[in-house]
């Protein structure tokens, strides 16, 4: 039985907000497992302690259009499985109000909603790449497939970004304001990000629109972590059997959570606080931290952690020499090149981390983790591999890191098996495979990828043969003896 037609058991805290009393006051972009967990479940918390109204209208554009029915079919609520490495608690979630899916509504419906005049925020969790930024320019890739679409044709946007500028000039048109653009990803200066590629859209479209958006409507950065793995049939049996109740549109996440909101709101805003949230001034040092101490971490761990067989993260964490290498990755190397806040307790955060690692409960696959490493690598690893090139430092950890990335795309893992890649450059991936043969070469090819790598890093000969000893140390030995020897290297 669904979540709409079951009573709720007694392992499951059951929701006291009143759906009917909500508006859509955001529209969310992307009913993603993350999204589910984090935001939705902040306003939930919220709207439970204040009786509020803001609703949330979520919107999947691409894939999903059949878990958008599903989670209509049960009144837009659904199951959150918080595991800790001991106890699991089970939430329902009811602060979805409304969905919207082009394929479902059409892309007019999903236009006019973001243009209605109760919309104060629109938000977004669509990857790196929703974005369609050109990382080698920083700016719009105006070469975007998604983007040509939506520069020759405005009004049947295929983009994100080409939804929500459509959707900003209906409401310049009908007199009303803009709203508040807020990204939810685990982008750096995710909210500047945002900017670039509104505004890089607006101003290919109209000229005096994307001046009109420029003065009228904000891009607060967020930091958000909680690690959430990506749903599974066994993460779906696993809630059914402690719950009873048969939801689809159930996720399982760890117990912690933390959301960090630049306070830049051009409307108004949920009081996400009260749920915990922290609104600052500055997000980009508290974003740096995460994504070079955990995000760098999983990144490491995911590709060494793949290659040496693991398959999940808390599996990698069991190996003394995975957990020692990944503490002094976040310690020695990570938080050495940080510019934290005065008091900020960077080891208790790496402590932190350990444990939210090696929780049991917790399946999330390194194999997800891999995912779009091209996208990802700048932001977690090139920063501080800057740092400690400037400053002559100990970077060894890193090079192992992108030593064991290159090797992960290179296709194959250590017994012979194709690997899954998935990323956006796949098939730079595969023509540098195909040719070049030898290990300096291959490495030099991967660090020429100047959207990916700094130029600097591959003009620096001593880090090019550091990467190249890391690299032949896992061709020759295997991935978990060249996590082993950092120790010693």
């Amino acid at each position: 039985m669904s979540i709409a037609s079951t009573p709720l058991t007694a392992s499951v805290t059951p929701s006291q907000v009143d759906q009917k009393k909500l508006k859509s006051r955001i529209v969310h972009i992307g009913f993603g497992a993350f999204h589910r967990a984090h935001q939705a479940l902040y306003t939930h918390d919220v709207l439970e302690k204040t009786a509020g109204d803001w609703g949330i209208c979520v919107i999947s554009l691409f894939s999903g259009h059949e878990l958008i029915k599903k989670l209509r079919a049960q009144q837009h609520r659904y199951l959150v499985a918080e595991k800790g490495a001991h106890k699991t608690i089970v939430k329902e979630i009811a602060s979805v109000n409304e969905s919207l899916h082009p394929m479902l509504d059409g892309k007019q419906a999903v236009i006019e909603k973001m243009a209605e005049q109760q919309v104060e925020i629109v938000s977004m969790t669509i990857t790196e790449k929703g974005y369609c930024i050109d990382h080698t320019t920083g700016k719009l890739d105006e070469n975007n497939p998604l983007i040509q679409n939506d520069i020759a044709t405005p009004s049947e946007p295929k983009s994100a970004i080409g939804y929500i500028v459509e959707a900003l000039r209906l409401r310049r048109e009908r007199g009303l304001q803009a709203f508040t653009v807020m990204s939810c990803d685990n982008v750096q200066e995710n909210g500047h990000n945002a900017q670039i590629a509104v505004l890089g859209l607006a101003r290919l479209q109209d000229n005096e629109l994307a001046q009109w958006i420029e003065s009228h409507t904000t891009f607060p950065s967020t930091m958000v972590d909680r690690i959430v793995p990506a749903v599974t049939p066994e993460t779906l049996t696993e809630i059914t059997a402690m719950t009873g109740v048969d939801d689809p549109c159930a996720v399982a996440c760890e117990p912690f959570r933390q959301w960090i909101i630049e306070d830049n709101f051009v409307q108004g805003r949920p009081d996400w606080n009260i749920a915990g949230a922290e609104f600052v001034q500055n997000v980009v040092p508290f974003e740096e931290m995460k994504l070079r101490m955990l995000n760098g971490s999983h990144s490491f761990l995911a590709y060494l952690g793949y290659l040496g067989g693991y398959q999940h993260i808390s599996d990698t964490m069991a190996n003394p020499c995975y957990q020692q290498a990944t503490l002094d990755l976040m310690l020695k190397v990570q938080a050495v090149s940080l510019n934290m806040p005065v008091g900020t307790d960077l080891a208790g955060y790496a402590e932190l981390l350990i444990k939210r690692f090696s929780n049991p409960s917790l399946k999330h696959q390194t194999w997800q983790i891999a995912m779009d490493g091209s996208q990802k690598i700048p932001q977690r690893f090139v920063g501080s591999l800057l740092f400690h090139l400037q400053h002559e430092s100990d970077y060894k950890w890193l090079a192992m890191g992108i030593a064991g990335w290159m090797h992960y795309v290179g296709g194959v893992d250590e017994q012979g098996k194709i690997i899954d890649v998935r990323d956006p450059l796949a098939q730079t991936f595969i023509d540098i495979n195909d040719s070049h043969y030898n290990h300096p070469q291959r490495v030099k090819a991967l660090l020429g990828i100047d959207s990916i790598f700094d130029k600097a890093l591959l003009a620096n000969d001593e880090f090019v043969e550091t990467v190249t000893t890391a690299y032949q140390l896992i061709a020759t030995h295997g991935a978990k003896q060249a996590v082993t020897s950092l120790s010693s290297l």
